[in-house]
């Protein structure tokens, strides 16, 4: 493999420490750094949020039947219905 093949593909590869190192520079000039913390306690908060949903999105919440509350309701839903044996 030559040269001039491989440099396409370095070229796109992940963030060096320069390119993240301007970024900072520039997220700096733009905010502040007064306002870094702030930022940076509300995407955490932001990202703890996303996988505390991501986790419960497969479990019911306690209390809950199946039951939509509509009048006639028996929770029996396909997804819950009795086997039919």
């Amino acid at each position: 493999m030559n040269a001039a093949a491989v440099l396409p593909v370095l070229l796109v590869g992940p963030f060096g420490a320069t390119e993240l190192l301007i970024i900072l520079g520039i997220v700096i000039l733009i905010f502040g750094a007064a306002k870094l913390p702030q930022l940076g306690a509300g995407l955490g908060e932001g990202i703890r949020n996303f996988r505390k949903s991501m986790k419960s999105i497969g479990n019911p919440p306690p209390g809950d039947s199946g039951k939509t509350g509509r009048p006639g309701d028996t929770g029996n839903s396909p997804t819950n219905a009795p086997a039919n044996d």
